[in-house]
């Protein structure tokens, strides 16, 4: 594995002191929000067809927007297209972020120059020892049969929060908001998730080069602290990751180019696959996208998407793609996802496939409904079992189970517990066990 130095962004740090649920700071009240493409009803699927859920299409609760308005929550639906709820079955973006938070640059080349790269060490975020951080002492980490190694080659678990849709709550794309996360809830990865289908998504009348400055702002403040980033293709309503393969291959190649000398980035070629995407289908996606990634970072750790919504792991295990340093990533919902999904997690890790859970919620597989904590400390075990890396479904205010903020929470960092929503409080003390 070739060994790279960590690097991070000489930018400034960019404090946003105000969030909003009635995103007073960011463009329009994303509660004006509007429906997208339709996604079908989790609840209506058996346990091994349902989407992780994170996608109903409801109007964000709170949070602006990065190309457009979207709407605000879950029950602030106005008058344009509704967002999806979550993620694994489908998960509802819910605000889009406005020009101040996400300004996008009129060609890559002035985008690469105001991301420009100074070695790691040189210049150490406000209040944080560089030397001490959790990517300083693991570095580039790699794939070493179903394990995931650092640069010593010992095992090590990532685990995290994800953003929801960055279109829509971009807001906590944020220094302040990834320090908190990192420090009070001690979390050592965030997973930045850009739709690709939704309203105003990536492909689909997003202003592209404001959804890559964010992309690229996330980074930065991730690196600058010390931590993990996954870059996530999150695809959902579009169902095959082929249908904005171009797209993917753009953005992948763009991505890994400016970013080719960091260590701490993970790519997540694509979120969910579903409806009538195969694995055959999958892995003609991956075999044009990792080979765009791989020349310009020839051992970055790369997550692939199996298929209904990232359940069908077995069909990854028998038939696994012929690259180095990939693992495929399985998402669960605790109340919807029980023994049976299990079962197939650990059957794949007893044949020595690599698993990410790179998405999962408390909740039911529509990232709303009740909380099953008795489930979820069950796939807790089992992640700890196999030592697997997990990152949880959602950081945003929005009106839904899944969000770890309540919907009346107008901060973008340093919440506190009467701040959190019961998912939020749950997911973060599970987090400070470690």
């Amino acid at each position: 594995m070739k060994t790279k130095c960590l690097l991070f962004s000489s930018l400034s740090i960019l404090i946003l002191t105000c969030c909003g649920t009635s995103g007073s700071t960011y463009a329009e009240n994303p509660a004006a929000g509007s429906s997208t493409a339709a996604v079908q009803e989790a609840d209506s699927l058996p346990e091994d067809s349902q989407a992780s859920g994170r996608e109903s299409l409801e109007a964000p609760s709170s949070g602006s927007s990065a190309s457009g308005t979207a709407s605000q929550g879950h029950s602030g639906a106005t008058d344009t297209a509704s967002l999806p709820s979550a993620d694994a079955a489908g998960s509802s973006p819910d605000t889009a972020a406005d020009t101040n938070t996400a300004s996008g640059t009129a060609d890559g080349a002035s985008d690469a120059a105001d991301h420009t790269l100074t070695p790691s060490g040189q210049t150490p975020a406000p209040g944080s020892n560089r030397a001490e951080t959790f990517t300083a002492l693991h570095g580039a980490l790699a794939v070493d049969g179903s394990d995931l190694v650092d640069q010593n080659g010992d095992s090590v678990r990532l685990y995290g929060m994800s953003t929801h849709g960055i279109t829509w709550f971009p807001q906590y794309v944020n220094y302040d908001t990834f320090r908190t996360l990192r420090d009070d809830w001690n979390t050592n990865c965030v997973r930045l998730a850009l739709y690709t289908a939704e309203y105003n998504g990536y492909s689909t009348g997003g202003s592209q080069e404001e959804l890559k400055s964010l992309v690229k702002d996330g980074i930065d403040y991730a690196t600058d602290l010390g931590m993990y980033v996954i870059v996530d293709w999150h695809i959902l309503s579009d169902q095959d990751p082929n249908v904005h393969k171009e797209d993917a291959i753009g953005f992948f190649r763009e991505i890994s180019s400016l970013y080719k000398d960091y260590t701490n980035i993970i790519y997540e070629i694509c979120n969910e696959p579903n409806g009538y995407a195969t694995w055959d289908s999958v892995k003609s996606y991956a075999g044009e996208v990792i080979p765009v990634i791989r020349e310009n970072d020839e051992d970055a750790v790369i997550l692939v998407g199996t298929p209904m919504w990232c359940q069908n792991i077995a069909q990854a295990a028998d038939s696994p793609l012929e690259f180095d340093n990939v693992m495929y990533t399985l998402h669960f919902y605790a109340a919807t996802h029980t023994d049976e999904l299990r079962s197939r997690l650990e059957n794949a890790a007893d044949a020595g496939l690599p698993v990410f859970v790179s998405e999962f919620g408390m909740c039911d597989a529509s990232g709303n409904g009740g909380n099953n904590f008795e489930q979820a400390d069950k796939w807790m075990e089992l992640l700890d079992k196999y030592n697997i890396s997990f990152i949880c479904w959602n950081l945003a205010n929005k009106a839904e189970t899944s969000s770890v903020l309540k919907s009346g929470c107008e901060k973008i960092s340093d919440w506190t517990e009467d701040e959190l929503s019961e998912s939020g409080l749950w997911i973060r003390e599970r987090f400070k066990m470690f």
